[in-house]
This record gives structure tokens, C-alpha cells and sequence, in this order.
């Protein structure tokens, strides 16, 4: 199939026809996509390799930014081997379907119960990381939602083989092979974003301009996150140590990731003494600062001796900026308030942080800034899935409604209610209200639903 309501329809049949299987039955696929992939690792990274080659022909030609390419590659650090961890992860979490969370007694014999139950068909739309289709893969297979994969066209060849070794490894299985599809062209993409007959969800990763242009040309919900414009800020109180630590790890674990750090705010008491030594620790992992008058000036009377394009003023656009390398905009501010106040003003609301040894600036903080995560004393790098102990994550969700910050298997399910009668003759609404028979709403203690 090769056009939008064919996929479409596929994934919605997939679903359907999903809904009775066993969790057990869904952990074992999991296993043998695990399998599949394992055995598949050569010819997988050969294709990521050429994808790369590629990459790096289009930044050479000024077509692609380095830190997109950055997140294209399977072979660097652990990255391959973390793929096949999260599966396994994610198959050892608890079935997040089937979970009561309201049980109650509307009259004797009358029981109501919230179930957990899966959203249904996804379509996933993602830049550059091809690992993306294995952790979606794996969390829509736990959570029972059938999913459409669209990469990035830099990133095709490897997501499309993953795409095959998956539905591979589900051939072997009782779900349905189109539980999981590819697909590649932006056509596609056009066509699918109409049906919502047939799509529950779309979720975008990826810049701001993707994400945006998805919210705009569709009736289906979307959730997802556009820029990931984190914050640290440094309390008048804040620990050296722990501030060089936390800012440091901030920025340069994973410049290009979008839970680093891109603003440094620092209190302005701190502009002689700590902030000095947090620019020398910066720029000596060769981040480049965008400091505003007064952090600038601070450095400069500190007698502090940097490279010209290492510490340069900064424009009022490179707050509102995801810069994904190694540039960091710093400015001061004289209050916590006005950090908060800043930030809310020009975060993304993704992540921020708060280096303090002040509970109650920590407590403000944390209430005060309307963001998915707000840290104490910690990296802006932990808002992270894997590290929350979801197994993997589908995104990290910036919105108000359903789900926020990290989306994992919880994330991917919504509920219904389920009406049990145990009278013999069953129950009708006429028989209840004013003058008649009293709705009883006795809790029951139960986690269990009545049925699975």
C-alpha cells in the first residue's frame, strides 16, 4: 500500500483486531523484535552508515545543520545497544491497559469502574533519529495502539529497514503485521493528517517548523513538543560545586538533544564570584557564550582572557533560540521572581532547572515555573523516558492536556467506563431519581476489572 487511507485503513484493522489479545502475547513480540533486530545489526548499520554519508554530503553543502546529522547516527557511544535495552525494558513494565482507577457501587448489584484502554491508531512523525521507530514501535505494542512511522528522508533507508525487521518479527506472532507501518514520503504524510476516521493521534517530534506546520494542517490531536528551550538559573544561595555540575552537564552531555540547557540565568549577586567560574568551566568544554551587558562585564573586570567568538554580546532573539550546539545565552537577573518570570515568558516549556540550597526558592521555583519538569539542584538532561523509568519514550510532551513531560506507556493509554448489572433482571435509569430509588456511590476497593 502506498497511499494514506490504504495505510490508514490497514492500521485501524490492525487495532481492531488486536484488542483481545494477552498482554503475554504482546510481550512476546517484544521479545522477538528484540531478536530480530539483533540479528539484523550488520545490515542495519550499513544502511545507517550510508545514510550518514549522505548527511554529511548535505551539510557540506550547506543543506543540513550538524546537529541534526548528530542524532542520524546508531553507531556512536551506546545508542545501538540502548535500543535493545529499552525493548526489553518496556516488556518488563506492567500492562498500563486494564489498570482501575475508579471503582464504585451505584446500587446493589450496580458497579462502575474507570478502565485504562488503549487510544488507538498513532501517527508518529520524526526528524532524524531513526532509533525512534524501534521506541514507538515498542511502546505502542505494550500499550495496544497500532502506529504509522514517518522519519525524516535523511534518516530513510535505516528507518525503513527497522520498519521491516519489526513487522518481521510480527509476522511470527498473532498481531497483525500492519500493527506497525512506514511510511516515507511527505505525501503520505498529507494524506493520512485528513483521516481522522481512521487516526486518533498524531504525535510530531521533531523542530518547531515541523511541529507547527503538523498542528496547522490537521482535525486530529496532536501532541508533541516544538522547541526545547531549557533553563538553569542560579539562585543567589546556589552551592559552586553543584552549580559547575549541574550547568556544565546541562549543556555539553547532549548539546543537540532538546532537554539541554540553552539560557543560563544568574542572580545578579553571584556576577563576581560564581558566575566567573561557571563561564571558565563552559568555555573550556568549548561552549560559546551570548552574555548580556552585565555578565559580560562581570568577566571582563574578573580579568578572565577568552577567545574572541568564545564570549560575544547577545540579541534579544537568542533567548527565544534552541541553539542544539554548543552556544549558551546567559543573562542576569536580581530576583527568583524574575527568573520565574523570564522563563515562563521565554522557556518552552519542556525543562527547567534551579541551582539552590534555599527550600523555599527551591518550592517557588518548582510552583512558579509552568513548565513539564522543574528541577532542583539537578541536569536539565535527566527529562528523559528511559531515565524516569518508562523503558523508552513516544516524546516529550510540552502541552496542558492528557499527558506532559516524558511520554511512556501511561501516556499512551486513556479509559473507559465499564457498567456491570449482577441483578438477575438488570438495572434501568427510569428506576433511579427524585422520589425513587437513591444512587448508593459506595467505593469499592478494587483493582481489578470486571473485565479483561
Amino acid at each position: 500500500m502506498s497511499w494514506g487511507p490504504g495505510i490508514a485503513r490497514a492500521a485501524r484493522l490492525a487495532f481492531e483486531a488486536s484488542q483481545l489479545l494477552s498482554p503475554s502475547e504482546r510481550v512476546t513480540a517484544l521479545h522477538l523484535i528484540r531478536d530480530e533486530l539483533a540479528a539484523r545489526k550488520d545490515d542495519i548499520l550499513l544502511a545507517n552508515a550510508r545514510d550518514m554519508e549522505a548527511a554529511d554530503a548535505e551539510v557540506a553543502a550547506g543543506r543540513l545543520s550538524t546537529s541534526l546529522v548528530k542524532r542520524l547516527d546508531l553507531r556512536t557511544g551506546d545508542k545501538w545497544d540502548s535500543m535493545l535495552q529499552g525493548v526489553l525494558d518496556v516488556a518488563n513494565l506492567p500492562d498500563p491497559s486494564g489498570v482501575v482507577s475508579y471503582a464504585t457501587e451505584l446500587d446493589d448489584g450496580l458497579e462502575l469502574f474507570r478502565v485504562s484502554c488503549p487510544i488507538g491508531v498513532l501517527l508518529v512523525i520524526f526528524e532524524a533519529r531513526p532509533e525512534v521507530v524501534v521506541n514507538i514501535a515498542t511502546l505502542a505494542i505494550k500499550s495496544g495502539n497500532a502506529a504509522i512511522l514517518k522519519g525524516g528522508k535523511e534518516s530513510s533507508r535505516t528507518a525503513s529497514l527497522l520498519g521491516e525487521t519489526i513487522q518481521s518479527a510480527l509476522s511470527k506472532t498473532s498481531i497483525p503485521s500492519a500493527y506497525i507501518q512506514t511510511i516515507q514520503t511527505r505525501e503520505e504524510v498529507s494524506s493520512l493528517l485528513a483521516l481522522d476516521e481512521y487516526i486518533d493521534l498524531v504525535i510530531p517530534r521533531g523542530s518547531n517548523a515541523l511541529v507547527k506546520n503538523i498542528q496547522n494542517s490537521t482535525r486530529i490531536p496532536v501532541m508533541g513538543h516544538a522547541d526545547g528551550i531549557c533553563h538553569v538559573y542560579l539562585d543567589e544561595s546556589a552551592d559552586e560545586e553543584t552549580a559547575l555540575r549541574v550547568v556544565v552537564d546541562s549543556k555539553t552531555d547532549y548539546p543537540a538533544a532538546c532537554n539541554a540547557a540553552e539560557t543560563l540565568i544568574v542572580h545578579s549577586s553571584l556576577l563576581h564570584t560564581l558566575w566567573p567560574k561557571v563561564a571558565s568551566a563552559l568555555v573550556s568544554r568549548g561552549v560559546h557564550l551570548r552574555c548580556d551587558g552585565l555578565t559580560q562585564t562581570a568577566l571582563s573586570s574578573a580579568k578572565i582572557s577568552f577567545a574572541a567568538d568564545q564570549v560575544t554580546p547577545s540579541q534579544g532573539s537568542d533567548y527565544d533560540t534552541e541553539h542544539l550546539s554548543l552556544t549558551m545565552s546567559v543573562l542576569t537577573l536580581p530576583s527568583l521572581s524574575d527568573a520565574i518570570r523570564h522563563i515562563n515568558s521565554h522557556s518552552s516549556h519542556h525543562t527547567d532547572s534551579i541551582v539552590t540550597e534555599n527550600d523555599a526558592s527551591a518550592s517557588m521555583f518548582c510552583r512558579g515555573v509552568d513548565s513539564a519538569g522543574t528541577f532542583v539542584n539537578a541536569s536539565t538532561r535527566f527529562a528523559d523516558g528511559f531515565r524516569y523509568g518508562f523503558g523508552t519514550e513516544v516524546g516529550i510532551s510540552t502541552g496542558k492536556i492528557h499527558a506532559r513531560g516524558p511520554v511512556g506507556l501511561e501516556g499512551l493509554v486513556i479509559y473507559k467506563y465499564m457498567l456491570k448489572s449482577k441483578s438477575g433482571k438488570g438495572h434501568i435509569a427510569s428506576e433511579f431519581g427524585v422520589g425513587k430509588k437513591a444512587f448508593k456511590h459506595t467505593p469499592l476497593h478494587t483493582d481489578v476489572p470486571p473485565y479483561r
